[in-house]
């Protein structure tokens, strides 16, 4: 049997602690404090992520239970209830924040070669916005509407093993075009994004750069045609054209040429319009580029179902914003994990099994490689139908 250290422990051992502890001083996270560090915190709230705790009683609960393991797990503090919540609510959240991008950048440095579905050598961000409903009554920072309460994640995703690098928390009402004024843009790299985020004062701001942006263009957008080329309809282009805007407005805040490609999805029986200020690549190129900006909408669906950042643990703003970027941070974790091991299954899969083996004392890779998850058709064979009229 496996005499070291424990799960729990040997996943904390992928984090920086060095840049962590940077991270603490920089903001004096642990001025006056005698026992119960940052470190400590961020390890309670990663145990809460990592098993589905759904209050602060249900992990004062648990880890008590595993109290004689807890110094193995790096925990050296008596775990309670009113500790962490004190914790989540006057520590500075940026202390998260900041040692998530170091994460960040980690697992980007892991992914740099990752293949997804095109050959492009540039990088290539996608970028949106999910909400998170919030009562009104208990989060009243969070104002949104007239009796509801919301926050917004805005998020800049590198498509290259789907790793967050920008993520910016605010309230509900902010629109998602000010997310542009907040990136700092990476020349000959491509931004995909959805309709929400058309302004094209800001979008001329990416040709200034040399950056290159790919978008959804509205059905009321006024231009004027100066050039066509040839396409293949076989492979769902209609159009792929060189227009220039005419309208008022938009011609002075984007005076430069603009690349129209109309194409038809089969699968979904729509039409969709692209345009972009790229005149390089394939039309094809740029449709398929746009089809891989729903990554970020599974990441959003995927953080959603796997982590806890739709019920809460605190109600101020900095508790809120501190399980969401240590919620974030864990994400990271488990994809730097995978990558680093070379483990083949899916980050749901690596959750599932650490979920119920953080304590066990046992290797982290045989464990992750050698569980066997029994399928769905294999679980269902031997099950009766709760349904089964």
């Amino acid at each position: 049997m496996h005499s070291g250290r424990i799960i729990f422990s040997q996943l904390m051992s992928f984090l920086p602690r060095h840049e962590f502890n940077k991270c603490v001083r920089r903001y004096q996270g642990e001025h006056r404090i005698r026992n119960f560090s940052c470190f400590d915190q961020f390890l309670c709230m990663a145990f809460a992520q990592l098993t589905y705790r759904e209050s602060l009683r249900d992990i004062e609960t648990c880890l008590r239970a595993m109290q004689p393991k807890l110094y193995h797990a790096g925990i050296r503090s008596r775990v309670s209830r009113s500790t962490l919540a004190d914790a989540n609510e006057k520590r500075d959240w940026r202390i998260y924040a900041d040692f998530a991008q170091v994460l960040i950048q980690i697992a980007r440095q892991l992914y740099v070669n990752e293949d997804f579905g095109l050959q492009l050598h540039q990088t290539a961000y996608a970028l949106d916005s999910t909400t998170i409903d919030l009562c009104l009554s208990l989060f009243p920072w969070a104002s949104f509407r007239q009796h509801k309460g919301a926050i917004k994640l805005h998020t800049e995703m590198d498509l290259r093993g789907s790793i967050p690098c920008v993520i910016r928390i605010t309230h509900g009402k902010v629109h998602d075009v000010t997310f542009l004024d907040q990136l700092i843009l990476e020349p000959a790299a491509f931004y995909i994004m959805d309709r929400g985020y058309i302004d094209f004062a800001r979008l001329y701001r990416f040709t200034q750069h040399t950056a290159f942006f790919v978008t959804r263009a509205k059905s009321n957008l006024d231009y004027i045609r100066r050039a066509s080329r040839s396409v293949d309809p076989g492979t769902g282009l209609r159009s792929d054209q060189t227009i220039l805007l005419r309208g008022p407005k938009t011609s002075q805040f984007y005076p430069d040429p603009l690349r129209r490609i109309s194409f038809f999805d089969i699968e979904k029986h729509r039409r969709l319009i692209f345009f972009t200020n790229n005149f390089v690549l394939p039309a094809l190129t740029i449709a398929l580029l746009f089809k891989r900006r729903w990554q970020i909408e599974l990441f959003f669906k995927w953080i959603k179902q796997n982590l806890r950042i739709k019920s809460f643990y605190g109600t101020s703003e900095n508790a809120v914003k501190t399980q969401i970027w240590i919620a974030i941070s864990v994400y990271v974790l488990v994809a730097i994990i995978k990558k680093k091991l070379r483990i083949e299954r899916t980050l749901n899969e690596i959750l599932q099994i650490l979920s119920i083996t953080l304590f066990e004392n046992d290797e982290l890779l045989p464990l992750l490689t050698n569980f066997h998850l029994q399928d769905q058709q294999e679980a269902s064979y031997n099950q009766l139908s709760l349904f089964n009229f």
